[in-house]
């Protein structure tokens, strides 16, 4: 047990048998936004993040199913049984692998907007579908968006565009752009985690198509994803998490305190701003269209990421708030979720409603 008693009272307390008091830690945890986050989850499995942009620390970090630590001894056997499918004791924020699905589109515009100077300048037409040989790629939920700007592909989420997009950059481009971004690579995680993971060692047109809107072999956890976002808030710059407020002793007096620090730089102050217009999009006329219309603008992106066969894809988005001043990015994952935009959304719009309910100074 950590302790700053003085050396005397420890003495005394050992002397007569008794416990003497320990040194109190303070976390960043948000209450309320942790209580909010498990009611809006529901039943459903899945994970939520919630970090401030600017000081990188941790408000909200869900898993669930969960479990009470209380009674984990009591309860292991059951928890740590191959026959318990619900996997409780993975923190799915951290731990949990999934297919970004479009999310990983944000990747992909920056891979694009590296490689052309002007976006502007792209058009498209999408019928729906993609065609490489034998192989199809269709737009979700069998949708048909027409005539196309790079805008509007991104806050549509245009599987057909992004598919056509991903093949005719260079070979290295999404590689380069996973890499800068952390995948495969170990990440400023003060607890433990597994790497998300990039691969694309083929050349085929339809796994690089398929790599470029999130599905194919790629990986990410929840936490990671939130990282990006909070890079892109935060001009580029990516801050140390922040687990741990401050440590006291038994007088309440400080003996550490934790205070942000950055850890790299991910994004060029160009890219992230360019990235965040694309994400205010999203909401200004896309698939998270249901966030407008608040005191304070958002930036996001969904994603539906599909996985195995005859199961619904899992529902994500990731954002941050206000849009142009960011103080808070929330990433939500909803397995089994179906669409990001009807699933996850609304529990990122009443975490974000929440967040500045309690801090209505972070609105300016």
């Amino acid at each position: 047990l950590s302790s700053h008693e003085s050396w005397l009272t420890k003495l005394k307390s050992n002397l007569s048998g008794e416990k003497y008091a320990g040194d109190n830690v303070y976390t960043t945890a948000n209450i309320e936004l942790q209580k909010l986050a498990k009611k809006a989850l529901g039943n459903a499995k899945g994970a939520v993040v919630v970090t401030e942009t600017d000081t990188g620390r941790v408000l909200t970090m869900l898993s669930q199913p969960d479990y009470d630590p209380n009674q984990l001894e009591k309860n292991w056997a059951d928890l740590s049984s191959p026959n318990n499918l619900d996997a409780n004791l993975l923190n799915r924020a951290t731990q949990g692998l999934y297919p970004p699905g479009s999310t990983f589109k944000l990747l992909t515009s920056l891979a694009y907007l590296r490689q052309n100077q002007n976006f502007l300048d792209y058009s498209y037409v999408c019928t729906g579908e993609w065609l490489s040989g034998e192989h199809a790629i269709h737009c979700y939920g069998g949708q048909v968006h027409g005539a196309l700007t790079f805008a509007q592909a991104f806050s549509l989420s245009c599987n057909t565009a992004f598919s056509q997009i991903s093949t005719e950059l260079n070979p290295t481009a999404l590689a380069t752009a996973a890499k800068d971004s952390l995948f495969n690579a170990e990440l400023p995680i003060p607890i433990a985690y597994y790497r998300s993971s990039f691969a694309q060692e083929k050349t085929d047109p339809f796994f690089i198509a398929q790599t470029g809107i999130g599905q194919g072999e790629t990986l990410l956890s929840p936490f990671h994803l939130n990282l990006i976002s909070s890079a892109i808030a935060n001009g580029g710059h990516l801050m140390n998490p922040i687990f741990l407020d401050h440590v006291s002793d038994p007088k309440n007096r400080i003996i550490e305190r934790f205070f942000p620090t950055v850890y790299q730089q991910l994004f060029s102050p160009e890219e992230a701003e360019q990235l965040t217009q694309l994400m205010k999009e999203t909401i200004n006329s896309g698939t998270a269209s249901s966030l407008k219309n608040r005191p304070y603008a958002v930036a996001g992106k969904t994603g539906s990421a599909e996985f195995g066969t005859q199961k619904e894809s899992h529902a994500w988005f990731v954002g941050f708030a206000p849009a142009d001043h960011p103080k808070v990015s929330i990433c939500v994952l909803v397995e089994n979720g179906g669409s990001g935009g009807k699933t996850a959304v609304p529990i990122a719009g009443k975490l974000f409603d929440e967040y500045f309910k309690q801090y209505p100074e972070k609105l300016n």
